[in-house]
């Protein structure tokens, strides 16, 4: 393993990425977005990203140039066009045009079209929670889960966010995908030669399997059966449907340079608790808190993550990843 210091690491994935040919605001945004997934644990999510983002700058998969904009507005709404490039700069632009409508509105919604990954769900609503507010952040992704009843890969594993703020202590943040278990513990049970239990995946013809092989060419099992599809689906109404992006069958894989941009969705909805409950907001929320608190046992989500945040004064990568991400920032864009 090698040991970074986090702003190391990000200086080092902002040359890899501006030398793969993203513009310099798309790299700053995209590395911050990587180094703090890998500062919370969320490697999946983090540094490991790089390569499979560079290849996909280069082949033009990703426009590593877009510039995020604006294309409809009302007064408390949004609607923004990736433009084919990383979701980071979009959801960035989101979070910076949000709080002057909603001291208005007290409610706002930002659909996000022509888009990517993107990455660590909690990481932005987090950072609205930080500012007072209440956040919800849904995403399609590519097709890895069934519709309820079948057999075929169509939706994405659809990840869902959220994040309310509490006084005197960090935000509550939930951050989940609708897939029981996320693809990559299917690769890494592959790739160690383990079978994986019988409830993360059917194989191409619908039936339960304990190999990662087989999954991996089925379907991922949706989290609490027929509701999580159901939740999968609504993601991708949300998602696709409403902001104008791909549903995930269309839509092309995050992983490799193949193909088009996958061109998928977002949609961010923020709330004011000063125009629901007023001052009683937080009250409500302390009351919430000591009723958890008074639980044995019990943790808020995200908790472990505060911990690791707090305790990461250096990030750990595999040292090959390391050196391959060190070789693109060598390179010439």
């Amino acid at each position: 393993m090698r040991r970074l210091d986090p702003a190391e690491a990000e200086a080092l994935a902002v040359r890899a990425l501006a030398a793969s040919g993203a513009s310099a605001a798309a790299a700053a945004s995209t590395a911050r977005a990587l180094v703090g997934a890998e500062v919370d644990g969320q490697a999946g999510h983090g540094l490991a990203r790089i390569p499979a983002y560079a290849a996909q700058v280069k082949s033009g998969k990703i426009d590593g140039q877009a510039v995020p904009r604006v294309v409809g507005a009302r007064s408390a709404s949004l609607w923004i066009d990736a433009g084919g490039g990383f979701a980071y700069p979009a959801l960035d632009l989101a979070i910076a045009r949000i709080p002057a409508l909603i001291a208005d509105a007290g409610i706002v919604a930002a659909g996000i079209r022509a888009s990517h990954h993107v990455g660590q769900a909690g990481a932005t609503v987090e950072r609205l929670a930080d500012r007072g507010l209440i956040a919800l952040l849904a995403s399609n992704t590519p097709r890895a889960m069934a519709f309820h009843g079948g057999a075929r890969p169509m939706m994405g594993t659809n990840p869902i966010a959220f994040a309310a703020p509490i006084p005197g202590r960090p935000a509550l943040v939930i951050d989940l995908a609708l897939s029981l278990v996320a693809r990559s513990k299917v690769v890494a049970a592959q790739n160690a030669g383990r079978k994986i239990p019988t409830d993360w995946a059917i194989d191409a013809a619908g039936r339960p399997t304990d190999d990662p092989a087989t999954a991996l060419a089925g379907s991922l099992l949706p989290i609490g059966g027929a509701k999580g599809a159901a939740l999968a689906l609504m993601v991708e109404i949300l998602c696709a449907a409403l902001v104008g992006a791909r549903f995930g069958w269309e839509a092309s894989s995050f992983l490799d340079d193949r193909g088009e941009a996958p061109g998928v969705g977002q949609l961010l909805i923020a709330l004011d608790p000063a125009a629901f409950a007023g001052p009683a907001y937080g009250a409500r929320m302390q009351d919430l808190l000591a009723t958890i608190s008074a639980e044995p046992g019990v943790r808020l989500p995200g908790d472990r993550r505060l911990e690791r945040r707090a305790r990461a004064t250096a990030i750990e990568i595999p040292a090959e990843l390391h050196e391959q991400i060190q070789r693109l920032a060598e390179q010439r864009a």
